[in-house]
């Protein structure tokens, strides 16, 4: 498998505080990477290292390839990397449809003057019509934003994200705040629509350990900035070390094959 993400001896200070220290992590094309750990770990600092929002104190950030240390999100999405920003509670006042057309446009290049060029433009049209429709959203275009259900909220949320068609995506806590069939149902749809438009990995940070075990081919554990472990869910449950750390709970052993 090809690497798509690579971070190389990370470190991230704030003053007297290394919210990273040491961090390496390669993602490859067709993983599902779940980031985990405990308050304080360092999780939401290394997604936005990982994304270009914050630059690393020192280390590297590679995205195919290409250094993007501190490279920020407008350049990570033409090389092909999304983040979901929870533009909902950013833009409440913005319908589903416009939503959807400042990442479609963001992608298209046209993002100057947005709400001038949607109404003409067939492409981003369509574009808002198939993210819509794969998420769920098709009948709700032209609600407002903030009168959506929560679990819509978060379905926007990322399919803003995936209006980008990425070849990665990245999230932090894509289904809190939601019911736990509402997690499912989110987590359901967002790997179908990886899978239609073609996203080649997903990154998540996320706390609810069911989602975590049932959707990650990999899981990063982070404890005081460091990684803990980086290994498949079965070896991730049978490590006490990790499990009593991260989880705080005794250790399982490893599920084998009928």
């Amino acid at each position: 498998m090809s690497v798509l993400l690579e971070a190389e001896d990370v470190r991230k200070s704030y003053g007297a505080t290394r919210a990273l220290d040491g961090v390496s992590l390669r993602v490859h094309a067709g993983e599902f990477v779940s980031i985990i750990g405990p308050n304080g770990a360092g999780k939401t600092t290394l997604v936005n290292v990982l994304t270009g929002l914050a630059t690393p104190t020192s280390g590297h950030v590679r995205f195919k390839g290409v250094d993007v240390a501190g490279a920020g999100p407008v350049r990570l999405a033409r090389l092909g990397m999304a983040r979901s920003f929870q533009l909902v509670t950013i833009f409440p006042a913005l319908t589903v449809a416009d939503t959807l057309a400042v990442a479609a446009l963001s992608r298209l290049r046209q993002a100057a003057r947005p709400f001038a060029t949607r109404a003409r433009d067939a492409e981003v049209r369509a574009a808002v019509e198939e993210v819509a429709e794969l998420f769920g959203l098709a009948d709700k275009l032209g609600r407002p934003a903030r009168t959506l259900p929560q679990g819509d909220k978060k379905l926007l949320d990322v399919a803003s994200a995936f209006a980008l068609r990425p070849d990665m995506i990245l999230m932090d806590e894509p289904t809190s705040g939601v019911s736990t069939a509402d997690k499912t149902a989110i987590m359901d749809t967002l790997v179908r629509a990886a899978e239609r438009i073609g996203t080649r990995a997903i990154v998540q940070v996320e706390h609810d350990m069911d989602i975590v075990f049932a959707y990650s081919r990999r899981i990063v554990a982070l404890h005081q900035g460091r990684v803990l472990a980086d290994a498949t869910p079965d070896a991730i449950r049978a490590d006490a070390r990790v499990v009593s750390t991260v989880l705080g709970i005794a250790a399982t052993p490893a599920r084998t094959q009928p």
